[in-house]
């Protein structure tokens, strides 16, 4: 049965089967493993101890895992999760597309930029800032201009090392 057509599980249920899921791949697909409660916690973001014991035994009873509370807290409880008939390759469906021609999987750079009117403007506050910033210093070049270049750091001539910096 999947998730989506059972009207029983709530998303806690979903996420602590996902947090297990996680540790069944950790375990590479073990037929069982064990499993530390407050790390299933954590993982799954559950926050009481009986939410989690409700919904791993609910899980449990519904036959999508086989829990056996260890009551041992060195060992661990045993998980034993259930194979839905999954393929072991990767799923291609030639008909999700509209006319058919994917074979694969699309792929999309991550660093794609979509333009939108935020974008615009905020290409247009770049620009202004950059002119802005031209007239500034070009300000600032003819009031330096009539300043006298003064040595503050004294490269232009030797240094005496016996004055303090």
């Amino acid at each position: 049965m999947q998730f989506s057509l059972d009207s029983r599980l709530n998303p806690t249920h979903i996420s602590l089967y996902v947090a297990l899921f996680q540790f069944w791949n950790a375990n590479f697909f073990k037929d069982e493993f064990y499993i530390n409660r407050e790390e299933v916690m954590s993982f799954s973001k559950i926050g009481s101890k009986s939410t989690y014991h409700r919904c791993i035994k609910e899980l449990s009873h519904w036959k999508y895992l086989l829990y056996t509370p260890s009551h041992n807290p060195f060992r661990g409880s045993r998980i034993k999760m259930f194979d839905f008939g999954t393929s072991t390759g990767q799923a291609l469906y030639q008909g999700r597309t509209n006319i058919g021609t994917s074979s694969g999987q699309a792929l999309v750079p991550i660093n794609k930029h979509i333009q939108t009117i935020e974008n615009n403007k905020n290409f247009n506050k770049h620009q202004r800032l950059k002119i802005l910033n031209l007239k500034n210093s070009e300000n600032n070049e003819k009031q330096n201009g009539t300043v006298p270049y003064q040595d503050n750091l004294k490269t232009s001539s030797d240094k005496n090392y016996d004055e303090p910096l």
